[in-house]
């Protein structure tokens, strides 16, 4: 058996592993990455640690630092309340506005699970006080963390942009950015029409009656039942106003964005250093931020990635994208490629495929005639369109928070029927979207 195979079968092991056991996956790539570097590939162990990218993880760690803070001093609490306030007691937009909120909170580096575990809640709480059917709401959170999960900013985005540029394929930040954010705009505009919006439209609340039940819910900084909701809002601090730890903090987050597109700069570098100075700053109240940084998600990539260099070196990648390539025709390759990141990642964790997709991906680019931005934007939204099914972090949230007024066991039943229909349907529409018009 050849190397590429031994690969290929570790890759599969790992994954079936990481979903049925509660394992970090970053940790059992790490112990396939060692094993078949040693005795397939006959590296030693410092060829085997050359894969992981400090660029990637340092990244990791400074978005998620200054996010953090944000959340810490109620900045994320902040931005909820601003927009609910924004749409004038319009129930029709309360939706949009939480598919808004947690796209932005995505774009701008919150990790995917991290948004939906604050604004999920927040959500569902809404769904239950005002009849908001609660699969549209729970899935309007899921879709608008994968809307702006492709920022070039984000984590996904940074992931997939790194791959990207390592597999020496051409830069496409903004194509594979806008096609998640329509795609998952479209998929919530379809839920929001099939699942009782258009009847929203005429219920109005008073913005008023909604800040004293904000002062409930956060009174002290303890978590308080919400009135009618059926579920419980996220601690927060409740702010009169703006403060002015908010206010650093939002134009730390501007700032972030601006150094790093504008001037080029890594983003790692800058996310840090924002983050140190708001905590430097407010030293006490983020003494414990740091503990908040996404350390499963940095083994996670630290640890796929690592096995991704393995998989590049013992040829895993050629070989399967030949063999798609073989097919009869690239489009063809490229549909299977779609399915095979969607299916997996509906079981298993998205941050761990995307660096493995891409790649195996490189043959069918050079050699079918594929567009790379077009086929790699097709890729990352099949591996998280998915992110709605029960069994992934973002899906399991929103079960996990459901409104009193529906039983655990329908909502269930909901959940998993619409990420079935999601999971194959929605590698096909995109394929046919984005990859077929380019080839």
């Amino acid at each position: 058996m050849g190397p590429e195979w031994i690969a290929i079968i570790a890759l599969v092991a790992l994954f079936v592993v990481g979903t049925v056991l509660p394992i970090n996956m970053g940790a059992l790539a790490y112990v396939a990455a060692w094993f078949v570097g040693m005795y397939a590939l006959d590296l030693d162990e410092k060829e085997i640690l050359a894969g992981v990218s400090g660029d990637l993880i340092l990244t990791l760690i400074g978005v998620t630092y200054l996010f953090a803070i944000a959340r810490n001093n109620g900045t994320v609490d902040l931005i909820v309340r601003t927009a609910v306030r924004a749409v004038g007691g319009r129930v029709a937009l309360i939706p949009w506005v939480m598919f808004a909120v947690t796209a932005v909170l995505t774009g701008i580096g919150a990790v995917s699970p991290a948004a939906c575990a604050i604004i999920g809640p927040i959500a569902l709480g809404f769904a239950g006080r005002y009849g908001i059917s609660p699969l549209m709401m729970g899935m309007f959170v899921v879709h608008g963390a994968q809307a702006g999960g492709f920022s070039p900013i984000s984590i996904y985005g940074v992931i997939t942009n790194s791959v990207m540029q390592d597999a020496g394929l051409p830069s496409s930040e903004i194509t594979v950015f806008l096609a998640s954010l329509i795609v998952n705009t479209v998929m919530a505009a379809i839920l929001f029409v099939a699942l009782g919006g258009r009847k929203l439209m005429a219920m109005r609340i008073d913005p008023d009656e909604e800040d004293t039940l904000d002062e409930d819910l956060h009174r002290g900084g303890a978590t308080v039942p919400a009135r009618g909701m059926g579920t419980s809002a996220p601690t927060g601090t409740q702010a009169q106003g703006v403060r002015r730890d908010q206010v650093l903090t939002l134009i730390a987050f501007v700032g972030v964005a601006l150094v790093a597109l504008v001037f080029d700069k890594n983003i790692g570098f800058v996310a840090i250093t924002a983050a140190v100075i708001l905590a430097m700053l407010a030293p006490n109240e983020h003494k414990d931020a740091v503990k908040q940084i996404a350390w499963p998600t940095v083994l996670l990539v630290a640890g796929v990635s690592t096995y991704a260099t393995i998989l590049t070196t013992a040829g895993s990648p050629e070989f399967v994208g030949n063999w798609a390539a073989g097919l009869g025709a690239a489009a063809i390759g490229a549909l299977v490629l779609c399915y095979v990141g969607g299916i997996v990642s509906a079981f298993a964790s998205s941050t761990a495929l995307l660096p493995v997709i891409i790649p195996i991906a490189v043959p069918l680019i050079a050699d079918g005639g594929i567009n790379a931005a077009m086929f790699v934007a097709a890729l990352a939204v099949s591996s998280t369109i998915v992110d709605v099914s029960p069994f992934s972090t973002n899906g399991a949230l929103m079960l996990a928070n459901k409104p009193d007024t529906i039983e655990e066991p329908v909502y269930y039943k909901q959940i998993l029927t619409y990420a079935v229909i999601v999971t194959l349907a929605g590698p096909l529409l995109v394929w046919a979207a984005l990859v077929l018009p380019g080839w």
